[in-house]
């Protein structure tokens, strides 16, 4: 008889490791990473387009644009981003080395550490196309584009 009562306590740790296992797994699958832009994809515009669907579907958040810095340069080139006037303009950049990202013509500064990232989120009341670069090393990073 107490073998019986150990195996089935040993059986009900069995199925609650289990599922604790499962719910760490999915709480780290919640899209919440720029995976696309950390595995050196070029992350330079994203679509904030809603689901299709019928009644109910939900309007999909738009993704925030990853401008990853690696070894002092933009990953992909020169990343592209287009808005039109009156927008809310958000992007982050990911860098591996410690600079200031400039966004001319805003005149919008942000220091980023080496292995850090900071977010930019404002909005376009200016139009024309703006340069966006790690000041102290003179690189370009982005061409911000502002349509009427």
């Amino acid at each position: 008889m107490r073998f019986r009562v150990v195996r089935v306590l040993i059986g009900i740790a069995l199925v609650a490791t289990a599922i604790a296992f499962l719910v760490v797994l999915q709480s780290g699958d919640s899209g919440t990473s720029d995976s696309g832009a950390e595995s050196g994809g070029s992350a330079t515009e994203a679509a904030g387009q809603a689901s299709g669907g019928g009644e109910g579907a939900r309007e999909k958040a738009p993704e925030t644009p990853t401008i990853v810095i690696r070894n002092g340069k933009p990953v992909g080139g020169v990343a592209a981003l287009t808005y039109s006037a009156g927008d809310q303009i958000r992007f982050r950049v990911a860098s591996d080395v410690t600079d200031e990202i400039h966004l001319h013509g805003y005149d919008l500064m942000k220091d980023v550490e080496a292995g850090g990232s900071v977010g930019f989120d404002f909005q376009a009341t200016i139009e024309g196309v703006f340069e966006g670069e790690l000041e102290d090393r003179g690189e370009q990073i982005l061409e911000l584009r502002v349509n009427p």
